[in-house]
C-alpha cells in the first residue's frame, strides 16, 4: 500500500508543477480574488524561503529522512495504518521537491493563500501538502497511541 502511495503522489505531484511551468510562467491566474492565486515561483530554498541556494545540503538532508524513513518502515513493519501512510505521505512529498533541487536546482511552487495585498503565506506546492498532511497524521497517530 505504501508503494503505491508514494508512487501516486509523487506523479501528482510532477504532474502539477509541469502544468504549472507550462502555464503559469506567463502570470498569475487569481482563483479566488484577494484569497488564492496559482503564481509560478522558483524557490532555492527550504520553506519560507530560509537556506537559499543550499540546494545541495537540503537534498543530502531530505535524501537522509527518506532513507531513514524507508529503513524504519522495512526493519520495524508498523502495523498501524496510520503510521504507514504517514511515512509513505512524507517519503511522496519529500521524493517531490527532492527531483526537483536535483534536476532544476530548485523547487516549483505555484500555489499563493494571500489576504489582498496585505499579507500573502510563502507559496507552496503539492509536495508541502503531502509532507504536511503526512506529518498531521503521525502527530494524531502519536496523540492516540500514547492516549492508549
Amino acid at each position: 500500500m505504501e508503494f503505491v502511495i508514494i508512487i501516486l503522489g509523487f506523479i501528482v505531484d510532477r504532474v502539477t508543477k509541469l502544468l504549472s511551468m507550462r502555464f503559469l510562467k506567463a502570470g498569475d491566474i487569481p482563483v479566488i480574488k484577494n484569497y488564492f492565486d496559482l503564481q509560478y515561483v522558483e524557490n532555492r530554498g527550504a520553506a519560507f524561503g530560509i537556506l537559499q541556494d543550499k540546494q545541495i545540503i537540503l537534498g543530502l538532508i531530505t535524501l537522509a529522512v527518506v532513507i531513514g524513513i524507508i529503513f524504519y518502515l522495512v526493519k520495524n513493519k508498523p502495523t498501524s495504518r496510520i503510521l504507514r501512510l504517514s511515512l509513505a505521505l512524507i517519503i511522496s512529498g519529500a521524493l517531490g521537491n527532492l527531483f526537483d533541487r536535483f534536476y532544476y536546482k530548485y523547487v516549483v511552487d505555484f500555489l499563493l493563500f494571500h489576504w489582498r495585498e496585505v499579507y500573502s503565506w510563502p507559496n507552496f506546492n503539492a509536495a508541502d501538502i503531502l509532507v504536511v498532511v503526512g506529518t498531521l497524521l503521525m502527530a494524531l497517530y502519536i496523540v492516540r497511541d500514547v492516549k492508549e
